[in-house]
């Protein structure tokens, strides 16, 4: 009963937010869809700020280290506003956008990205009729070792299901692993990709960032990629 109740609510609030963001005037939706290289900036300046004040700290919520790595380290903005920037961007997630902005490569060079919640809010409407099958995720077919295709039709849906590129704005569908657990396919764009870098890939590299290194946003939700004997992008064997 507690089960269903958590994802009763987790529904509910979902559709708030879809309901608020459809209620927005048009000029203020489009606001919180767009990734503004300045506004990036500004939260860029903002954390290089504070880790100075601070003796390197970085203002970052505490996630669990096997998370994935692209949403490992989300901003908190609660350490970085007012004090170090006036406000929030009108297109994080805190104030009603689509993005969560995170920090990447925090080690060497913390770097201010953005996730796209547009991806993990598909995969819970897919989680939701995976749920509904006893928590089992149909198969359609074999794509790779431990990567397959969803059976869509077995899952009530009435045709594939699909996400925007962030980087392309294709199509791209959703894959599922061993485990159940539901991920986006970057093929097609990493694809692309490799046939515009000019530099050297080893295989065994996981190339997704070939995607992010020169786009705002990271490819979050997605297993890791490496390149074949030709050149092209498989799925990383674990």
């Amino acid at each position: 009963m507690k089960m269903k109740m958590k994802a009763l609510l987790a529904t509910l609030v979902g559709s708030v937010l879809i309901l608020s963001g459809c209620m927005m005037p048009d000029s203020e939706k489009a606001g919180t869809m767009i990734p503004y290289e300045e506004q990036i900036q500004s939260v860029q300046n903002a954390v290089e700020r504070y880790q100075e004040a601070s003796g390197g700290l970085l203002p970052i919520k505490t996630r669990d280290q096997e998370v994935d790595q692209y949403i490992k380290y989300p901003i908190d903005f609660a350490k970085i506003v007012p004090d170090y920037m006036p406000e929030i961007p009108p297109n994080a997630f805190e104030t009603g956008g689509i993005f969560q902005y995170v920090l990447m490569d925090v080690e060497e060079n913390p770097t201010v990205k953005l996730v796209d919640l547009q991806i993990p809010e598909s995969i819970r409407s897919i989680n939701i009729r995976k749920g509904a099958n006893g928590g089992r995720a149909p198969i359609a077919e074999t794509i790779a070792d431990n990567v397959y295709k969803l059976n869509y039709e077995a899952m009530g849906f009435s045709g594939s299901q699909e996400v925007t590129s962030p980087y392309t704005g294709r199509g791209l569908p959703f894959i599922v692993n061993g485990k159940g657990q539901v991920f986006v396919d970057y093929s097609i764009d990493l694809y692309s990709a490799l046939q515009e870098y000019d530099g050297e890939i080893e295989r065994g590299e996981d190339i997704r960032f070939l995607l992010y290194a020169d786009h705002p946003v990271v490819p979050a939700y997605s297993l890791p990629y490496t390149v074949d004997e030709n050149g092209e992008p498989v799925f990383l064997e674990n």
